[in-house]
């Protein structure tokens, strides 16, 4: 019996080895997530049992936001031995009525900053095994709406000037672009400025420096975000060229001419006059001086 016994438990032994910790518990996060400043944000991890698990309980529930994938990172929020650690705040289970019969762990951060952006390691103990797993969050600002001045304020034309351009609350960093009214690209000509806020939300600054001579009547300053996508557009519309106002030389020229004419026209017809009584009267005379005949 006992010899008959030995084949069983190696065979039962080999059975349980070949089973892989895997095949129990299984933690699985969604690797990407996209979360909005000021918004609520989701990070979907969930526990998946294997086919030899039935009616699993959670001992531990462990979410830490890590600054490098070699550190142990800081708890923000927790669960042990059927209790809820006092979560840091912002952060909380994503389903309101949590409890340890519950493999959703989904993690919900109630109001998304920018410092929540980066890498969280979820990890989870039951009675049957455990695992953990790392996910990401990426936290996006929207860039507000763009505002355009000059300086000087009144532009001179043919004069030198410069346009500034001005964007922020954004996250990641954008950029600021620069267009004429023909679409050519000035930005490689401009200057960009970035600073970021306590709140770690960016404020981009773009200079368009414009010379004497320049001829365009407008300019298009565009703000793109980190991917690239167009969030926002305004247009400055450079002073009209003064209108050019005909020398006064041909006015008084003209008022010269229209003189003479007038002038010369009268002397003429004078003249007329004059020469008219003086053959006159050189008739009269000559009719005066011949000698009379009689009958």
């Amino acid at each position: 019996m006992a010899s008959g016994g030995t084949p069983l438990f190696i065979f039962i032994v080999l059975c349980i080895s070949a089973v892989k910790i895997d095949d129990f518990i299984k933690v699985e996060c969604k690797s990407k997530n996209v979360g909005h400043y000021g918004q609520q944000s989701l990070l979907e991890c969930v526990v998946k049992t294997g086919q030899f698990v039935t009616d699993p309980n959670i001992r531990m529930v462990a979410w830490k936001k890590l600054t490098s994938p070699e550190d142990e990172g800081d708890l923000v929020l927790g669960f042990q031995r059927g209790k809820l650690d006092e979560p840091k705040r912002g952060y909380r289970f994503a389903e309101p009525s949590w409890d340890e019969k519950n493999m959703n762990v989904s993690l919900l951060i109630t109001n998304t900053a920018v410092a929540d952006d980066g890498d969280y390691k979820c990890m989870v103990i039951t009675d049957s095994g455990d695992d953990s797993m790392v996910t990401n969050l990426e936290v996006q600002a929207r860039y507000s709406i763009l505002t355009v001045y000059s300086i000087p304020e009144k532009i001179v034309p043919n004069t030198d000037s410069t346009l500034i351009c001005e964007s922020r609350g954004g996250y990641p960093q954008g950029t600021i672009h620069w267009f004429d009214e023909e679409k050519h690209d000035w930005t490689g000509s401009s200057e960009m400025e970035v600073t970021q806020s306590d709140d770690g939300l960016f404020q981009l600054t773009g200079r368009l420096h414009l010379f004497r001579g320049s001829t365009f009547q407008r300019y298009t300053c565009v703000v793109l975000n980190a991917s690239g996508v167009k969030e926002d557009e305004i247009i400055f519309e450079m002073p009209a060229p003064p209108r050019l106002t005909p020398p006064s030389e041909p006015i008084e020229i003209c008022k010269i001419v229209v003189r003479l004419v007038v002038t010369g026209s009268l002397m003429v017809g004078l003249l007329c006059v004059l020469l008219f009584y003086r053959w006159r009267a050189q008739q009269v005379q000559k009719c005066s001086t011949e000698p009379r005949t009689g009958h």
